[in-house]
């Protein structure tokens, strides 16, 4: 269920690099040397929260930034990252279009400031020259969520929250479940996984996990089954995967109902490893009990957006909202104070990195 890439580096790691890395950054391209500018551009730029990393890890490094507030387009490429050799973005999709339009004004290295980068089109970036990192931040925050949105799900808290705003203090309907007693399946044990797996040993009546790659460590604390074993035999199911070809609604109509009645879905990774339709059909049969999502189908140019007047063209998240056993967030459980700290460090710390010709190891193999 892992991807290809680097765990992220250490800190021993990073003081090493910052150490290495040279005054005068000088590439090969075609047989001849080629100078690399200290410019970013950065893309999506939060003032309110990334802003003083920026600014402080920026003065830090030497870098220069071209900042942009909003996502790259084909406007804000050409006006934004003139001089720049490399940029920084999030999870806002660069189709091959938008990778020629970064290749042709001179980029080199695109960082993407999150730990998926499945919204990049990495053949086009293979295509025109462009190496692609990403920025894997630590994995207690999402971990924290899961737990929280586990817990929230088996305990009702939708329901319970909106009957006590209109002052509703009725119980029927809102009886809920103990952890110690649910088995809970962890698919996917990268670092995220691998924390969550942690949490709930001490939680729940039995935890099984699944991966492609089954880590040691894992294995230590919880017992590794086929995926077919987990639709069966957990309560709960929690996803920490990537979003591969491979596991594209791995959640579907066929696995559903291969699952327990009752089942609760909660998903922190990444939307498309849910079918949203799918999902809906289990909510209104009842096969599904509830779900706890971070992370939706089609949420790409609406999520971290003002949308409040706009109309929904996401029609099953519109239907997902509206079930009282659905919690919903919008892709933020990564969103803490250590996170964006280290995410704009390590998306400018790798740009240093490609800029100074040194080991990058927040790249991606393409």
């Amino acid at each position: 269920m892992r991807q290809n890439k680097p765990e992220a580096p250490d800190e021993k790691e990073i003081k090493e690099l910052m150490e290495e890395l040279v005054d005068e950054p000088i590439h090969k391209e075609e047989g001849r040397e080629v100078m690399m500018s200290g410019k970013v551009a950065v893309f999506s730029c939060r003032e309110f929260d990334e802003g003083k990393w920026f600014t402080e890890y920026a003065q830090e490094l030497g870098l220069t930034l071209s900042k942009c507030p909003t996502a790259p387009t084909m406007e804000t490429i050409a006006r934004t990252v003139e001089g720049c050799s490399c940029a920084t973005i999030v999870t806002t999709p660069v189709d091959r279009q938008l990778m020629r339009e970064f290749a042709s004004c001179g980029v080199k290295y695109i960082s993407t400031r999150t730990i998926g980068y499945d919204h990049i089109d990495l053949a086009a970036a293979k295509e025109f020259g462009i190496s692609i990192g990403n920025a894997p931040y630590g994995p207690n925050g999402v971990a924290d969520y899961t737990l929280m949105l586990t817990l929230m799900s088996i305990r009702k808290m939708k329901p319970i929250i909106e009957r006590t705003n209109i002052q509703d203090y009725t119980l029927f309907g809102l009886q809920g479940r103990e952890l110690k007693d649910l088995t809970v399946g962890v698919v996917g044990t990268g670092r995220i996984g691998r924390t969550v797996v942690g949490y709930m040993k001490g939680l729940a009546k039995e935890v099984l996990c699944y991966d492609i790659c089954p880590n040691p460590t894992v294995a230590e604390l919880a017992s590794y089954v086929a995926l077919e074993e987990i639709w069966q035999k957990c309560d709960v199911i929690t996803f920490h995967a990537p979003l591969t070809a491979d596991n594209f609604h791995m959640v579907n109509a066929d696995t559903i109902a291969q699952m327990k009645d009752g089942v609760v879905l909660i998903n922190t990774a990444r939307g498309g490893l849910i079918d949203s339709k799918a999902l809906i059909d289990g909510i209104e049969s009842g096969k599904i009990g509830a779900a706890g999502l971070d992370v939706v189908e089609n949420e790409f140019n609406m999520y971290y957006y003002d949308r409040k007047s706009d109309v929904m063209n996401n029609h099953e998240l519109a239907i997902l909202r509206g079930f009282p056993n659905v919690t919903i967030s919008h892709h933020m459980a990564f969103y803490t104070d250590n996170a964006i700290k280290t995410m704009v460090g390590d998306s400018l710390r790798s740009c240093r990195c490609v800029i100074d010709g040194q080991k990058n190891p927040w790249e991606i193999r393409l």
